[in-house]
């Protein structure tokens, strides 16, 4: 458990290496975020399965994000609250 965790800070960190060098880096946390909801969701069966990982990992991505894309996103770890549609 703790060494999947470190494995995907690592990839987290290298992939915000690679952002440094782009323009718009709100839109470029927010394709991470959603890279990695859609990973969360490949794997439910017929509800997703939160692990302390994924959580650590979207709750700090998340963070990065703007107030008004925070509110929209489609999975939220449990006990966030999401905006209605």
């Amino acid at each position: 458990m703790a060494l999947r965790l470190l494995y995907l800070i690592f990839a987290q960190v290298i992939g915000w290496l690679v952002l440094l060098g782009r323009s718009s880096a709100a839109k470029d946390v927010e394709l991470l975020v959603l890279r990695h909801e859609v990973a969360v969701l490949r794997r439910a069966n017929p509800r997703p399965r939160w692990n302390r990982a994924d959580r650590a990992v979207l709750a700090a991505l998340v963070r990065r994000l703007p107030a008004w894309l925070r509110q929209r996103r489609l999975v939220a770890p449990p006990g966030a609250a999401r905006a209605s549609a």
